[in-house]
């Protein structure tokens, strides 16, 4: 497995020897990252469910601007750091040994950027996850990745790849205080 593209394209990654752990296949990132190339200059990124944290390693290579990786199981938590060091990416992320759906419960709305989710297939998670992130989205876009016969509610861009799917989430633009026309209190009724 390897970097596809980007700064660090074609360095590679070390994957643990857990049968759990389904890393996302080279051509499903390239198209994913394909998706969102407008979305990723300067990015907030979240990775929930890290694994060996591709997804967001590619989001750095492609100009991230930081990335928070989000996994509790000791051999991904291992691949993941072991990922970072060696792309020397250790200033530009942060890794949270953490359950992903709490963790994101916790998050305040518009914390980030862009949020890549790809939990074990078959997982009612993606399901508990999206849901959350419909009622108060924590950022801007929500990108999940689930097996093809895992019906999600309605993306905004749905694409399949074989087996996989990617499904796209983007949350409404919070309103701007400042580009509001102002209140103009009316004049009280006066009694005839």
């Amino acid at each position: 497995m390897r970097i596809v593209g980007g700064k660090y394209a074609g360095r590679n990654l070390t994957s643990p020897n857990d049968f759990r752990v389904r890393p996302t296949a080279e051509p499903v990132r390239v198209k994913m990252m394909k998706l969102l190339e407008a979305d990723l200059q300067d990015a907030r990124v979240l990775d929930l469910f890290a694994g060996t944290g591709a997804l967001g390693l590619e989001a750095i290579s492609r100009g991230a601007k930081y990335v928070d990786f989000v996994e509790f199981r000791p051999a991904s938590l291992h691949a993941l750091q072991a990922n970072i060091k060696a792309l020397r990416v250790t200033e530009k992320s942060r890794v949270y040994k953490k359950d992903a759906l709490p963790f994101a419960d916790a998050l305040p709305p518009d914390r980030y950027d862009l949020a890549f989710a790809d939990p074990p297939y078959e997982s009612r998670m993606l399901d508990r996850l999206i849901e959350r992130w419909i009622k108060a989205p924590w950022s801007k876009v929500l990108v999940a990745e689930h097996a093809v016969a895992h019906q999600l509610p309605r993306a905004a861009k749905y694409v399949r790849l074989e087996d996989t799917a990617i499904s796209i989430y983007r949350a409404a633009p919070l309103p701007d205080v400042a580009s509001r026309p102002p209140v103009v209190p009316t004049a009280a009724p006066t009694a005839p």
